[in-house]
Order: C-alpha cells, then sequence, then structure tokens
C-alpha cells in the first residue's frame, strides 16, 4: 500500500520508514474531526511534538477537500463507506501526511485575495504550514490520487 503513496515524494528511502499508519474515513464532514483526532493520537504515541499544531491544520484541510471536492456526491450516502484515506508516515527527520481519494482532478489553489471568506484557503494553508507539498494519480489497480504534505522533524540531539 505505501509503495503508490511513495510515488511522486521527494527522495525518501522506503526502507528507512521507522512508522506508518492510516485509516479509513467515511464520505461525511465528520470524518475531518475522525482524523484530526486519529493524527492527535498518532503523533503522541510516536512522541512527536514540536510540529504537532501544523500537522494536524494540514490534516484537516487534506481531509476537508478530498470530501468537498474529490468525493462525488453520489458516494456520500448514510452507510458511510470509506472512499477517503489517511496515511501518516514518519522517517527520522520527516513526516509525511497522504490522503487517498477516489478523484483524478488535479488539487489547485485558489487564486483569492479575500483573506475573511469561509472557504477556499486550505491548499494556501497546506502550502504556509507543510514544508512541501503535491500530488499524484495513484497506479495499478488503485483509482483515484494522493495529495501529500512533508514536514520536516527536528533531529533529536
Amino acid at each position: 500500500m505505501l509503495k503508490p503513496l511513495r510515488q511522486g515524494l521527494p527522495p525518501l528511502d522506503p526502507a528507512a520508514v521507522s512508522d506508518a499508519a492510516s485509516c479509513a474515513l467515511p464520505a461525511r464532514y465528520e470524518a475531518v474531526r475522525e482524523a484530526r483526532r486519529f493524527t492527535r493520537d498518532t503523533l503522541r504515541q510516536w512522541d512527536i511534538g514540536d510540529r504537532f499544531d501544523d500537522v494536524c491544520l494540514v490534516v484537516s484541510e487534506l481531509v476537508t477537500n478530498a470530501l468537498r471536492h474529490a468525493v462525488p456526491a453520489d458516494i456520500r450516502p448514510a452507510d458511510g463507506l470509506p472512499s477517503v484515506r489517511l496515511h501518516l508516515m514518519r522517517w527520522s527527520e520527516r513526516l509525511v501526511c497522504a490522503v487517498r481519494d477516489p478523484s483524478h482532478e488535479t488539487p489547485v489553489p485558489r487564486d483569492s485575495d479575500d483573506f475573511s471568506a469561509e472557504s477556499g484557503r486550505g491548499l494556501f494553508l497546506v502550502d504556509s504550514f507543510a514544508d512541501s507539498w503535491g500530488w499524484h494519480p495513484l497506479a495499478g489497480t488503485l483509482q483515484g490520487k494522493v495529495v501529500w504534505a512533508l514536514f520536516r522533524m527536528p533531529v533529536a540531539g
């Protein structure tokens, strides 16, 4: 499962992944809260506190964007079938948050000067708080894309 997530990411040695965790999220906006809780619990377990708030904010934005723009309205039934998946991967000096969704559409930051708007700033926030971000289409039998954000972690010294 991690192989498609590494495609398009900055160079990272897959053998050096020290931790990885993922969770399926239902096609409901309540899933954003579930993603934050999962991220908070995972980062606490991994003893990552330095970028905690930044990572949780970015995860919230990535999951919100996936639910709002990448999940077709006809698969938002009450049955809550997972259509979005959150992956967290940690290397010694980097953390990657990746959100997989069923869409093939390119995520595009909105060009807006209205900073008081309640929506439309998600990728701007991701770009502001993560060290880098990007996306790539999934390959093989997996449909959709992955949008990822990379955080540099301080080296324990």
